[in-house]
This record gives C-alpha cells, structure tokens and sequence, in this order.
C-alpha cells in the first residue's frame, strides 16, 4: 500500500490474475467457457500432449452443494492418455471469480500430485461471465 493511497480505498491484491472476457485467448473465449453452465458449477481437466495438443477432457459435474470432487478415477484417465501438462478449469455461479480456500487447496493438491508423475498443471481457471481468473496470472501456482 501507497503512503498516499487514501485510507478507506485499500487495493485488492485478489484481483490480480482476473482476465477480462474481452481479452481472453481463444481457448478461454471459444473452447473453455462453452463448456460451462450459468446455474452448476463444473469442474474440467485438460490434457494436453508435449507438442500442446488436447488429448483428453474429463468433465465433472458439481454436487448438490456445488462442490466438484476428483475422483482418483478421472486423474487416472489424464495420465493413461500420455499427457505432458495440464490445466484445470471451473466455474463459479455465484459471479464472484476469487478464489475459495478449497479452490486454492485443491490447485496446490494437484499441481504437486501432477508434478510427482512429471506432468506440470499449467494453470487453474475459474470462469464467471464477465471473465475468469487464472492462478498462473496471479502467481499463485
């Protein structure tokens, strides 16, 4: 915080690594965003071979309380398709793109699951309408 900056406007560090859906890459905007509904929240994995080309999709619908849990089943289908890195997607409802303490656990969870098998989580995205937030804008993964 500024020495100037006024007392009852203190900046909002969680805003860094939100992306305007004006500004998206292609991926976000016409693959990714497509996939979610506005009113349940879904959580996507993507695998993506070593020349980046999308080699697998496990979609996971959210529960009544609108959490999505990882079967060990739907990482074992990344990691039989080969894959080199990968990103996970979702969407809150809610409109409010930060991210929760269990969004947060689980991207570390998984970044350090994938990692023991050699395969890199190259971000977590989390989708509202006016845009998304990505933990590797924001350098949290």
């Amino acid at each position: 915080m500024s020495r100037f900056a006024p007392l009852d406007k203190v900046p909002c560090p969680a805003l860094a690594g939100f992306v305007s859906r004006e500004v998206e890459d292609d991926i976000a905007h016409l693959l990714l965003r497509p996939l979610f509904d506005e009113e349940r929240e879904a959580l996507l994995l993507l695998g993506f071979d070593a020349f980046g080309r999308l080699v697998h999709l496990e979609r996971i619908e959210g529960d009544t309380t609108g959490r999505c849990i990882i079967a060990p089943y739907r990482w074992r289908a990344l990691v039989e398709a080969g894959i080199r890195t990968a990103l996970m997607a979702h969407n809150h409802p809610s409109g409010i793109a930060l991210p929760s303490d269990a969004d947060i656990a689980a991207t570390h969870e998984a970044a350090l699951f994938l990692r023991t098998m050699g395969i890199d989580l190259v971000d977590h995205l989390i989708f509202v309408a006016d845009g998304h937030f990505s933990f590797r804008t924001a350098e949290r993964l």
